[in-house]
């Protein structure tokens, strides 16, 4: 066994002669397991955010999304179409065209976003889970055009879904009519039977109604012409692999993008207040290290006659320091390992339990998700934090003079 660690262990476990050192040494030791617990438990606590983020915007966000780098709407040819879908990972693809409309309601009216889709789109978005009346395709034989509504819209506007009678206009502006003298010349209007509705997510369930994608493209006057193609992959590992592919194909004119790109600020947030979390943690464990600190430098003063002892016997000041800094790396570890463990027992408590709830019915708790690399974080962040608490100490050790006095 080395030397400097036998020693440093001894030191370690071995009880001081002043108890104020044994009550320091204890507080220090705390604290530490203390800060490694709060940052296990809240890196868990936005894990499992994150993932509930990202499993709400699966739906109306594909894996991958061909939209034009200029306006609104673009013509997607049929070389393109057969071209993209030779693309090797791809699983379905799905067209939509949309803009914002005027829902005509009731008793008011609202600015919702007329989305025209495929069936194929359906099957891109996975919307069947989704669905809470009808299904996600559209009727092989309908008079109407039919229109899948979100559940918030549905509320708001007081709309009977699936009733044959009960009919939903939408306005659209013509792109001529800025100079119309009434109404009917400067807008455009569709009728839809309420044929299903969906509950994805507030945000999508108050803004969206869906319709047949040619419906929309001829209220918009856009015949032929698409805002989206919208893609889903084989398996997810192919996402860099297929949007190269679909870049090289299409050029310059088209922004291909994946889920997270779509969703580039939301992650960003996420994974910014994550990092902010572990910045203020970092601060409180800086703070709590000056109890490490003193807890050395007062075992410094302790083993003043050990130094002299270990000086005369050849060792170094390199020597006495390396004893000191292991003593600090092993009241760190010993501060991790307590706090990581109380972190996991809390964790895991509250996944099986669910004991902290998040109110306001968004959800029933918190969502906890439990990742390797952040414990390994978490220790070599409080290794660190424990080395560099060590320096003083040591460095104070190693510079002790080798005086002995005859009592």
């Amino acid at each position: 066994m080395n030397v400097a660690f036998h020693i440093a262990l001894r030191y370690f476990k071995g009880k001081k002669t002043a108890q104020a050192i044994n009550i320091v040494t204890w507080i220090s030791i705390g604290a530490i397991a203390l800060a490694a617990a709060a940052m296990v438990v809240l890196f868990s606590v936005y894990n499992g955010l994150e993932q509930y983020v990202k499993g709400m915007y699966t739906s109306f966000y594909p894996e991958v999304k061909i939209t034009p780098k200029e306006g609104k709407f673009f013509t997607f040819t049929d070389v393109q179409k057969t071209a993209v879908g030779k693309v090797s990972g791809i699983k379905y693809i799905g067209y939509a065209a949309e803009d914002m409309a005027l829902l005509d309601g009731v008793d008011h009216q609202k600015v919702i976003t007329l989305k025209g889709v495929d069936n194929n789109w359906f099957l891109v978005n996975d919307m069947a889970p989704h669905m809470t009346v009808g299904t996600a395709a559209w009727p092989n034989e309908s008079t109407d055009i039919p229109s899948n509504i979100g559940v918030d819209i549905i509320a708001e506007m007081g709309i009977e879904v699936s009733n044959p009678f009960n009919k939903i206009r939408i306005y659209y502006p013509k792109a001529d009519g800025l100079g119309a003298m009434n109404v009917e010349a400067a807008v455009t209007s569709l009728d839809l039977a309420p044929y299903a509705a969906f509950n994805v997510q507030p945000e999508l369930d108050g803004q969206y109604c869906l319709v047949p994608i040619a419906a929309a493209q001829h209220l918009f006057g856009v015949a032929g012409q698409y805002s989206s193609v919208e893609i889903s992959l084989t398996s997810p590992k192919l996402e860099a692999e297929v949007i190269d592919k679909i870049k090289a194909i299409l050029g310059k004119d088209f922004n291909v993008q994946s889920r997270l790109e779509q969703n580039a600020t939301l992650y960003m947030v996420t994974k910014t207040e994550k990092w902010a979390i572990y910045g203020i943690l970092l601060l409180v464990l800086i703070i709590s290290s000056f109890n490490m600190v003193g807890s050395l430098s007062m075992l410094a003063i302790e083993k003043r006659t050990d130094v002299a002892i270990l000086k005369s016997m050849g060792a170094t000041p390199a020597h006495i320091r390396k004893i000191f800094i292991t003593v600090g790396l092993l009241l760190a570890l010993a501060g991790a390992l307590i706090g990581m463990t109380l972190g996991l027992i809390i964790s895991l408590i509250q996944i099986r339990f669910g004991i902290i709830s998040m109110g306001d019915g968004f959800m029933d708790a918190y969502p906890v998700a439990l990742k390797g690399a952040d414990f390994i974080l978490v220790l070599i962040t409080v290794l660190s934090i424990g080395l560099i608490a060590a320096l003083y100490p040591a460095r104070k050790a190693a510079r002790q003079l080798m005086i002995f006095r005859d009592e």
